[in-house]
């Protein structure tokens, strides 16, 4: 464990302006996760619906996979600082507006805009952080901010549900709102110019976007991405579906044992991330990228056969370890494969594919694992990213990420 932590993983840190973003991301991902609990249960208890809930998590999912589709130009085009402020103000308007609102409608229609919000946040991020730290660090501040996600994924649904429980909706609601504002605040303080290096002379949004599409599809890294990343997001989500499954009919282990494989995928992710800088520094993304994803294929190939709760828990930190490290490598081709002027339409067009993957899974995987059982479900899915592994082996074969170099941080 202390040669994952070791001191130059958190190295990024030493940099200020990275440090307001740090704590900027995670102001907007606790947001943004307490925002989940908290509109689900609103729903859920105004309407008592699957339909009104399962309309709610469609609306979160889908400004994602347009956003790239219409969108994406914007992240090269437009100030990438005012676009994460203004994706910030406009959450915390929607969430100062929900407690004055009635209609299970309403409510959907303003999660959508909340979506936007989150569509163009991230994207930004990334984008503009290699300018931010410069090569040396860019694994790092992939991990690190990753870190960040993975946290707040857990902080931010059990702060949503104690809140929630304690006071109602209104209350998740306006502490939602203050830590888009703090998000906001800090980020104001980062100078625009260390986010965006340039911003392309445009002609015409349709050009634009197609100039996305095209660098994606020119780009061996980036193709590598879009192919591989699709596999390993299906299989994903209907592990996620399963998952449930799995804990409480297959492990026989309640709705404890539930709580007990998400902690685990969540403790994997987090050493996976701050171990995958020191694994691309010593292999290269060509040579950890594989490697990530056969741990991640044969963590899920494990939990498949587990006996039960104890084993199942460790093979779950381990399919989490080859996940959270090869989410680092991932975003870590992209930054590199890409050069800043087309950036952000890379990523939104790469997340756009991804998610569309990540919602057919979830569509398809519960009437899966209604006819086949978790562990089936679990067995399909550990070849689907041994199948991706193979994969990237042969996309990333002498692909070249020096060919759009990162200037080092000012």
């Amino acid at each position: 464990m202390s040669g994952v932590l070791r001191t130059s993983s958190f190295a990024p840190l030493a940099n200020p302006r990275f440090r307001l973003l740090f704590f900027a991301t995670f102001g907007s991902g606790i947001g943004t996760w307490l925002a989940v609990i908290a509109l689900n249960l609103d729903i859920y208890n105004r309407t008592g619906s699957g339909w009104w809930v399962g309309g709610l998590l469609l609306a979160t999912i889908l400004p994602a996979v347009f956003l790239g589709l219409l969108f994406g130009p914007l992240v090269d085009r437009l100030s990438r600082k005012g676009l994460m402020v203004a994706s910030d103000l406009v959450r915390l308007a929607v969430f100062a507006t929900l407690p004055f609102v009635d209609s299970p409608g309403m409510i959907v229609a303003l999660a959508v805009v909340a979506g936007i919000g989150n569509a163009f946040f991230r994207p930004a991020v990334l984008a503009g952080l290699p300018n931010l730290v410069g090569e040396r660090h860019l694994a790092g501040a992939n991990a690190l901010l990753q870190l960040v996600e993975w946290v707040t994924t857990a902080a931010g649904p059990l702060a949503g549900g104690a809140i929630v429980a304690a006071s109602g909706p209104n209350l998740a609601y306006w502490v939602n709102a203050g830590t888009f504002l703090f998000s906001a605040l800090l980020v104001l303080r980062i100078p625009a110019r260390l986010l965006q290096s340039e911003r392309p002379v445009g002609r015409g949004h349709w050009h634009d976007l197609a100039e996305g599409l095209r660098v994606v599809r020119a780009s061996q890294a980036l193709r590598a991405v879009l192919i591989v990343w699709s596999m390993v997001m299906f299989a994903g989500g209907v592990v996620n579906v399963a998952e449930v499954f799995l804990a409480k009919e297959s492990y026989d282990a309640g709705d404890f044992g539930f709580g007990v494989l998400w902690a685990a995928t969540g403790i994997g992710l987090i050493v996976g991330g701050l171990s995958a800088d020191r694994m691309i520094a010593r292999l290269g993304v060509q040579g950890s990228y594989p490697l990530m994803l056969a741990v991640y294929a044969l963590g899920v190939a494990l939990t498949s056969i587990a006996p039960g709760l104890a084993i199942g828990a460790v093979t779950t930190a381990v399919y989490g370890f080859g996940n959270g490290s090869a989410l680092v490598a991932n975003i870590t081709l992209v930054q590199r494969g890409a050069p800043d002027t087309v950036r952000g339409r890379a990523f939104t067009v790469l997340m756009s594919v991804t998610y569309a993957a990540l919602g057919v899974a979830f569509i398809v995987g519960g009437p899966i694992t209604n006819a086949v059982g978790a562990r089936w479900v679990y067995g399909g899915a550990a070849v689907l990213v041994g199948l991706a592994a193979a994969v990237a082996v042969r996309l990333v074969r002498g692909v070249d990420v020096a060919t759009a170099p990162i200037a080092e941080a000012a």
